[in-house]
């Protein structure tokens, strides 16, 4: 057998890494993708919050009702209304308890009246988030490995791409319709080189948050395992302790009244442009209150967009020293630019939708690729007159996988609509309803005809989508034209992006339905050559 050239074993390479994993990485692709737009998705999910409006005075009316619900907590944190969730989100840790993550008790509070929200139990666009780097179910610690032997695949398969296809720029500017496997070729090259820098930061940079879990033994061995340690020397996670804990301990704890914060409020605003993303303020009520504002955002990927605290007396209102940031040495910066650039919570609007555009680009290039597998073996499934037992399980994992996620996706959001508020345990119902849709997108490509599978799914997941806004026309403040008229974009771009998700799949599904495949021309038989004796 003659060995393969570098360019040929590239290309074996490509083919086969990208088929292997190429499910999985689109399912990673596409809920990544939607995780840009998580918070979106997550105030989408919940109506109830839809009539919240803040304004300048929301943050005043949230310490006053704090003071109602908690006037003697250890600690009260406020994250104030924001352009991505319109509103209050307070906690509280009562003396004694534990302050950390996950503790305290938790309420969502109108931006108007300050009153609490009874907020239906869903995970939102979290679960997305969570399922692209852990997927669902299955032991942490082991999901993140098989996501991260799938990214590192994923970057195999983009540079072996690249080698393999010599005139890939040349490619790029090139699209035959009509052509049956050239078009498809013609797709992959031109949704890969689009957005080939994109993809080529997003998967390594992916591999990089995930790198003290793929590759720990130099920490283990520099450090003896003790990696609270090295982050801490690193600078890379530090410097984000609660006021509580930096607070002067010498001050007797007596009754004090808290000082009003609308000046301290209005200082903060004329220093940072972006406004201000938090209150805690910790012992309030007592002598040791110490009162903490938070800027919304930072302005440096160095350290992770960290933002500029200020600390004051919450009595009298005296500012006290903030807590320096911590040093951050090189190899932590290129760290936190790459790992703030993939999860890209810095980021406005106009770089999301840029960031949402090029995953779904990710997401068009990994879904040509594995249809392109099974177009490029059709003349060989014709010749022996059946589909193999391989081919046809490819097919049908390539409908139940690109046509089926969406769908059940669909069906995630439509759990979120339908089912009852008061339900137990409601969040994982919604999920289960994710998952159950997406179990039978799978097994529906078995037993019919792959054609119809396709058409099938791709209609139902358009007819979904275009359903939702249609559905909340129903609910009060959510819907669509009166988050027009009120100039909510944070809600219309959700109900926006659901029907042009329903367009794109409308579409998809007419065009397969109208297609006639190429009929091959039928060879003529070659005249029997005749020989010298039978023309004498």
């Amino acid at each position: 057998m003659k060995p393969l050239g570098f360019r040929q074993a590239n290309a074996w390479l490509h083919t086969w890494t990208g088929l292997l994993l190429g499910w999985l990485l689109y399912a990673v692709f596409l809920t990544g993708t939607l995780s840009f737009f998580q918070e979106e998705i997550s105030y989408w999910m919940k109506p109830e919050l839809h009539a919240s409006a803040a304004d300048s005075g929301s943050a005043l009316r949230a310490v006053h009702k704090m003071q109602e619900l908690a006037p003697t907590a250890a600690l009260w944190n406020i994250s104030l209304p924001s352009e991505r969730n319109a509103a209050l989100q307070v906690q509280w840790f009562d003396r004694g308890e534990r302050i950390g993550k996950g503790g305290g008790q938790r309420r969502v509070l109108d931006a108007v009246s300050a009153e609490p929200l009874q907020v239906r139990e869903t995970r939102g666009g979290g679960f997305l988030y969570r399922f692209h780097f852990e997927l669902y179910g299955l032991p942490r610690v082991a999901a993140r490995w098989i996501v991260g032997i799938a990214t590192m695949v994923m970057l195999v398969a983009i540079v072996s791409g690249v080698i393999t296809h010599k005139k890939i720029f040349k490619d790029f500017f090139t699209f035959r319709p009509r052509k049956g496997q050239r078009s498809w070729l013609d797709a992959h090259n031109a949704t890969a080189v689009l957005a080939l820098p994109f993809h080529l930061m997003i998967t390594y940079s992916g591999l990089l948050l995930l790198m003290f879990m793929l590759m720990p033994w130099g920490v283990e061995s520099a450090y003896q395992g003790d990696t609270q340690r090295f982050f801490a020397e690193s600078g890379g996670r530090g410097g984000r302790g609660a006021p509580a804990a930096e607070q002067q301990q010498s001050v007797p704890l007596v009754a004090a009244p808290l000082i009003d914060l609308a000046l301290l409020l209005e200082q903060a605003e004329r220093r940072w442009p972006r406004g201000v993303a938090s209150i805690s303020v910790s012992d309030p009520g007592t002598s040791r209150a110490v009162i903490e504002l938070r800027e919304r955002g930072g302005d440096s990927l160095i350290d992770r967009g960290a933002s500029e605290r200020q600390r004051f007396d919450g009595v009298t209102g005296e500012p006290l020293a903030s807590p320096p940031p911590p040093e951050i040495s090189g190899i932590s910066a290129t760290y936190n630019v790459f790992s703030s650039l993939h999860l890209l919570r810095f980021a406005g609007a106009p770089l999301r939708w840029f960031a949402f555009l090029s995953g779904l680009l990710g997401t068009a290039m990994i879904a040509t690729g594995l249809v392109l597998w099974v177009v490029k073996r059709l003349p060989e499934r014709q010749k022996l007159g059946r589909t193999p037992l391989g081919q046809r399980l490819v097919e049908a994992l390539n409908v139940g996988t690109i046509a089926g996620l969406p769908l059940a996706i669909a069906i995630y959001f439509w759990a979120n609509r339908l089912l009852p508020s008061t339900l137990a345990e409601r969040a994982d119902w919604e999920i289960r309803g994710f998952f159950i849709a997406w179990a039978l997108c799978l097994i529906h490509p078995l037993l019919r005809p792959h054609k119809r599978a396709w058409i099938e799914q791709l209609q139902l997941a358009a007819v979904l989508f275009a359903a939702l806004p249609v559905f909340g026309l129903g609910l009060p403040h959510s819907h669509l034209p009166a988050a027009l008229l009120r100039g909510d974009w944070l809600l219309a771009g959700m109900d926006l992006t659901l029907l042009a998700s329903a367009a794109l799949l409308g579409y998809a599904a007419w065009k397969l339905a109208r297609h006639q495949p190429a009929q091959r021309p039928q060879r003529q038989p070659r005249p029997a050559r005749t020989t010298e004796a039978s023309t004498t």
